[in-house]
């Protein structure tokens, strides 16, 4: 857990994917608590939530004054969000705007679903930013903060994400399925590029700050071993600034 910023009353931090926000099922520690364990951050409070297997940047309010300021802020919808995903397939536009209303699963309660009647307003806009032929990394600005709403919402218009156990599958990122006459040594055996949920919340603005998540190391190493061996040469980014940006961790130019 890198924290990259903080002031008297916010601390920014870049999450680790496979840690829990908030109280951890499995017994683990939770980030509030790995925060709250540190001498001058006891009084840390939870102003939003990533999911446990999301890697990227969230912030937290050191008082309680701060923590109702920021909590409206997420609630009115005014902190401007940028994730960015792998995902099966490729969308068929470049840009677009996902409107389908959710609500909690009947049959399992740990998933969400698209329910047009009962559901709760959400709305996600995405940008393509490459494709890879069998994956593209896609862009998503969510406008509302509803449980699971990009993961729901890119299964839902046809690009799922590439790895997600919960509602796409966890079958890992594999070089040889990308990279031409891949070879092993006799006795190697080929690792995973990447084999948890391919979801970063990168950037984040609110008020009058800009955060950005740096890609953990295993994301960033799949998104350049794809763009290196993509079938489709040097146009699998639509715009060619948004490779660099996200290799130095810089604001992503995007039309959402």
């Amino acid at each position: 857990m890198d924290i990259i910023y903080q002031d008297n009353d916010i601390i920014a931090i870049n999450k680790p994917a496979g840690v829990s926000v908030t109280h951890d099922r499995g017994g683990s520690k939770s980030i509030i608590e790995m925060l709250q364990s540190k001498p001058g951050y006891e009084e840390t409070l939870v102003i939003h939530r990533l999911d446990k297997d999301t890697s990227g940047i969230m912030i937290f309010a050191k008082n309680a004054e701060s923590h109702r300021h920021y909590c409206q802020i997420f609630e009115e919808s005014q902190a401007r969000k940028i994730y960015l995903a792998l995902v099966t397939g490729r969308p068929d536009e470049n840009t677009g705007e996902i409107d389908a209303p959710l609500m909690q699963c009947k049959k399992d309660a740990l998933k969400m679903t698209v329910d047009v009647k009962k559901g709760k307003e959400s709305q996600t806009r995405w940008q393509l930013l490459a494709d890879f032929g069998r994956l593209s990394l896609v862009a998503a600005r969510p406008l509302t903060g509803r449980t699971h709403q990009i993961r729901v919402h890119f299964q839902y218009a046809g690009f799922p994400l590439a790895i997600d156990p919960l509602y796409s599958g966890n079958e890992p990122i594999m070089l040889s399925a990308f990279k031409s006459n891949y070879r092993l040594g006799k006795f190697a055996e080929e690792k995973p590029l990447i084999e948890r949920l391919t979801l970063c919340a990168y950037e984040l603005e609110i008020e009058n700050h800009h955060f950005i998540a740096p890609l953990e190391k295993k994301f960033k190493a799949t998104v350049k071993m794809l763009t290196k061996y993509s079938s489709k040469g040097s146009d699998f980014f639509l715009n060619e600034k948004n490779f660099q940006e996200i290799l130095d961790s810089k604001p992503l130019s995007l039309d959402i």
